[in-house]
């Protein structure tokens, strides 16, 4: 009997432990606070994700991506936001932080998975390579400026600006 009643105590009291000393989020919520505080000492990149090239080519875009869910009116996905810079971060780590905090679709290929052994970003906001004709697809850009490396090599630096936009045409039309 006292046994019996050390145990349930003992049950109940890690019970009692797990429900008010752990903090247990859904993935949503993990998501939505899991950006860093930018405060007065903090390295900073800006973010913008854009489609403008589409509008000039609406014509060519799948049939089922032709609505505002997809293709603002603006062009524009993710308006140019300032994030935190971690240690090491990449233009695809950003990216990535990104589009869970604001709940934008995106589905990439890991760098193991292609022969760049960099990170190939497939579609977000579900645009992806060829919706919009044969030379499409999601190209990034540092400061104005195309890098000779896939965005998951590309560390970044304070005050970059960066920018993942859709091109019609093998990045010429940007």
């Amino acid at each position: 009997m006292k046994k019996n009643i050390i145990a349930v105590f003992s049950v109940v009291l890690v019970v009692i432990l797990l429900c008010f000393g752990l903090d247990i989020k859904s993935v949503d919520e993990y998501y939505l606070t899991h950006i860093d505080d930018i405060k007065p000492d903090s390295e900073t990149v800006f973010l913008t994700i854009t489609c403008h090239t589409v509008l000039d080519n609406y014509n060519q875009l799948d049939k089922r991506l032709q609505n505002e869910k997809y293709v603002p009116k603006d062009g524009v996905i993710l308006k140019n936001t300032e994030y935190v810079l971690r240690k090491g971060d990449t233009a695809f780590d950003i990216l990535n932080r990104a589009v869970r905090h604001n709940k934008i679709q995106m589905e990439y290929q890991g760098a193991d998975k292609n022969s760049y052994n960099s990170v190939y970003i497939e579609g977000i906001n579900y645009l992806y390579e060829y919706s919009c004709g044969p030379l499409s697809g999601w190209i990034f850009k540092v400061n104005g400026e195309i890098p000779n490396v896939g965005c998951s090599d590309y560390t970044l630096k304070n005050k970059d600006k960066i920018e993942f936009a859709y091109s019609c045409n093998l990045g010429k039309d940007l």
